[in-house]
């Protein structure tokens, strides 16, 4: 087969969306082989000529980048046309994949795509305005064309068939992989003392001002690190000595932050997944993580659970994570040695393969 694969968010600085499209297109990659051709394609920015080729280094696939001045307006615009057709860039494809970033018309082959959550759908207050409506545009084209469509959990597979009425053997589940460098060995991250550590956007959806109320009610001798790109709406307070805000951390020197903190706490009200939980455990790190359903197959029974919107619990969660780290260190790295990109590119190619045979 010859799949076409959109790599159009890889022009921004990774995360947990970003990192999925990368470890999932080297999975797939991987388990491809010489028996099928990928084609990673982008229309994008002069940014992303750069950025994308960094990010793809290594991963046997071909490339193909069309740098326009204004690539999100041609993506949308390209999107909402249904015209040209892909092929018309790429030459025949046997299946395509798209991001969030656009839904690109083709003339034929599977069509397929990887729906990480439908927050904007549920909750639309903690979204953009322009994030709304671009995803938005892409659910309703999911659900009237996609043969295939691929979401990161089970929570969210439920979520595809109960909010864009996709029947379930449309909707494949591929559970994000680890890259190599989240492992308990390797340096670890000096912030001048023992450290909680939260890593996230600075977005409502994150929490993290009930991650800053809880380390409050229980400092101690503990500093409280925050890694994340600023965001939007609403801040948590931070101006004190003992929390250290790191901004956007690469997933370079992210895994040493892991390794170097007491307890790492993930207080999202609600995630696709929640990929950092097992980044953190595969570093061997204790995790504190929201009590909310969306994330109990990232948790399974390795972390310690607690309401995101109680900051008394969520500070006795990190008591018992400190408390209980013989026992869940153990735990958490049986539990994330089970998510492997591998894995996710058996799920895709094989999803491509089954759906392609329907077809013919």
């Amino acid at each position: 087969m010859r799949i076409a694969f959109d790599v159009s968010p890889l022009s921004h600085p990774r995360t947990g969306i970003g990192n999925y499209i990368l470890g999932s297109l080297a999975g797939l990659a991987e388990v491809a082989g010489d028996e099928h051709e990928i084609v990673a394609f982008a229309p994008t920015s002069f940014r992303g000529k750069r950025a994308i080729p960094e990010a793809l280094a290594g991963v046997p696939v071909e490339l193909r980048l069309r740098v326009l001045p204004f690539s999100h307006r041609f993506r949308m615009i390209w999107s909402r046309r249904g015209r040209p057709p892909i092929e018309r860039f790429l030459g025949p494809v046997d299946a395509l994949h798209f991001s969030d970033w656009m839904y690109p018309p083709q003339a034929g082959g599977v069509r397929a795509t990887t729906v990480h959550d439908l927050v904007p759908l549920r909750f639309p207050e903690w979204v953009t305005p322009r994030t709304r409506e671009m995803h938005g545009e892409k659910y309703a084209n999911t659900a009237r064309t996609c043969d295939l469509i691929f979401t990161n959990s089970e929570f969210t597979a439920s979520d595809v068939v109960e909010l864009l009425g996709v029947p379930r053997e449309r909707v494949r589940v591929a559970r994000p992989g680890l890259n190599a460098r989240f492992t308990p060995q390797g340096r670890r991250a000096d912030l001048g003392g023992r450290y909680v550590l939260g890593v996230g956007t600075l977005e409502p959806r994150k929490n993290l001002e009930r991650l800053v109320e809880a380390w409050r009610l229980r400092t101690g001798d503990l500093v409280l690190a925050l890694a994340g790109a600023e965001g939007w709406g609403d801040q948590p307070q931070l101006a004190d000595p003992r929390i250290r805000t790191l901004g956007f951390v690469s997933d370079e020197e992210l895994p040493a932050l892991y390794r170097g903190a007491e307890v790492f706490v993930y207080p999202s009200r609600f995630e696709g997944f929640g990929i950092p939980i097992i980044e953190a455990m595969a570093c061997g790190t204790p995790v504190v993580a929201s009590a909310h359903s969306s994330m109990d197959e990232a948790c399974g029974d390795a972390a310690v659970r607690a309401d995101p919107d109680d900051p008394d619990a969520i500070a006795a969660a990190i008591g018992e994570a400190i408390e209980r780290r013989e026992e869940l260190v153990p735990k958490g790295l049986a539990h994330a040695a089970g998510f492997t990109w591998r894995a996710v590119g058996e799920a895709f190619l094989r999803g491509y393969e089954e759906a392609r045979a329907r077809r013919v």
